[in-house]
Order: structure tokens, then sequence, then C-alpha cells
């Protein structure tokens, strides 16, 4: 350690700064590029493709509201959601006519693993699926890449048939 001490003293004064200014430039280089790779916050977008509405749910523990039956959901702003699976948690309540013929509430839970995302991602969309499935998918507006796929295979019913 005195050896390298030495050397340092040696060092002339401009060269010493230099390498101290290096130094610090390069550290925090490495960590303005460790928090460009890192995806930023993203928000919870849900999907309801069920006759029963979505009382809460969660992803990863981060809470996503509410999705009304039979239609869309909403929009809950801004979490990190990382991880190779995701764990969505969700309440099915119940409508009024639901409530009638004596169904009752129900809580799921289900690991899914987390969809790819590119950087530019901000956006997890949560689809509820009959038969309590759920499917992810990650993109960079309010628009989900499975709509076009989900309505096909479950289209909406009118209000009057719920």
């Amino acid at each position: 350690m005195n050896v390298l001490r030495k050397k340092w003293r040696n060092l002339s004064s401009p060269v010493r700064w230099t390498l101290i200014t290096l130094f610090y430039l390069a550290l925090i280089g490495g960590y303005l590029l460790w928090q460009y790779q890192r995806p930023g916050g993203a928000m919870l977008y849900s999907h309801n493709h069920t006759d029963r509405p979505i009382f809460s749910y969660w992803v990863n523990d981060i809470w996503g509201g509410n999705a009304f039956a039979n239609g869309g959901g909403g929009v809950v702003c801004c979490s990190r959601i990382e991880g190779d699976t995701l764990k969505v948690v969700w309440i099915v309540s119940l409508t009024k006519t639901q409530k009638t013929q004596g169904l009752q509430e129900e809580r799921h839970e289900m690991d899914i693993p987390n969809p790819p995302r590119l950087r530019q991602d901000d956006t997890l969309h949560v689809h509820f699926l009959p038969n309590n499935q759920v499917r992810l998918a990650w993109n960079r507006s309010a628009s989900s890449p499975l709509k076009q796929e989900l309505d096909t295979l479950y289209p909406r019913k009118p209000d009057d048939q719920l």
C-alpha cells in the first residue's frame, strides 16, 4: 500500500486531478448507463372479458384497480414491474343478478411468465378471461396487442344480457 501511495505522490498535480476526474466521470457514467438499461415505471391497464366484475387485482403486490364485467377496466400508474414471472392476484365480484342467483365472491392467483418487454413499453395489459385465466402483454400505449385476438374469442355481450 505504501508503494502505491509513493507512486501517487510522485505524480504531478495536473495528472492526479485528471485521474480523479476520470474516476468520477467513469463512476457517474456507469450509474447512468445502468439506469438507462433498467425499464422505467409501468402502468397497469385491465381488460375484463368475463361476465363478472373484477373487484380488485394486483400484479406482484402492486394494486391495479378493478375491471367492470364484460368491458374495460382502468389504468393505474406508475410502478416498477419486474421479474421473469409475475404473480397476478384478483378478486372476482358479482353483479346484482349474480348476487341474487347465490354466486359468491372468489379470490384467485396465478403465476404467469412476464411477456417480452421493449424498453419503450410502459403499459402492462392484464386481460381477465373466462375460466379464471389471465393473459398479459406489454405495449407502449393504451391499446393492447391482444385486443383484436381476444375480442374475437370473447365478444362483448350487450348490457341487457348480463
